[in-house]
């Protein structure tokens, strides 16, 4: 792991996700892309990766989106994090003409160990990780026992949300 800014590394989870073709190729190829460029962030190695799952967009039309979570140990704040996150989604032309548009890539901060936060860059848990299955069967998968925060462990909201219906499409790919 390079050095990051001297800070304790900690663990971090981010969701990946893409559903357009990029400079690289198409989204399974994009997001094999993107883990290689998070794990050249300073200060941060990759540490687990889920399967990749195909999900049909939430709120949003367009293609099927592939999606993945990966955890990693870093010793950058998470602001900075944050924004190393968007320069790789810029890098690979990552545009946002509304909310939920189609995307080439898609990396979410969905959380940081101890640390949770609102404000007006970055909200920690992410907001929407509770209710979306595309991130939380990745997320279960890679941390079962992951708890998010106020809303008990991963694998329990995941069971939850499947209790209920939800109206989403997901299934993880061989």
């Amino acid at each position: 792991m390079a050095t990051g800014n001297g800070t304790k590394p900690r663990a971090a989870w981010i969701g990946l996700g893409a559903n357009l073709p990029s400079r690289i190729g198409g989204p399974k190829e994009t997001l094999a892309a993107a883990r290689a460029h998070i794990a050249e962030l300073p200060g941060t190695r990759v540490t687990a990766v889920s399967s990749l799952y195909e999900s049909a967009p939430v709120d949003a039309g367009g293609p099927p989106f592939i999606n993945q979570a990966l955890r990693v140990e870093t010793s950058l704040p998470a602001l900075s994090l944050l924004e190393g996150l968007q320069a790789i989604e810029q890098a690979f032309g990552r545009e946002r003409p509304f909310r939920n548009a189609p995307r080439t890539l898609d990396l979410d901060l969905l959380l940081v160990a101890g640390e949770t936060r609102t404000d007006a860059v970055l909200t920690l848990p992410h907001p929407r990780l509770h209710e979306r299955l595309f991130v939380l069967m990745p997320l279960a998968e890679i941390d079962a026992d992951l708890s998010v925060p106020g809303l008990g462990t991963a694998a329990t909201r995941l069971a939850q949300l499947l209790a209920t219906e939800h109206g989403q499409d997901c299934r993880r790919l061989a």
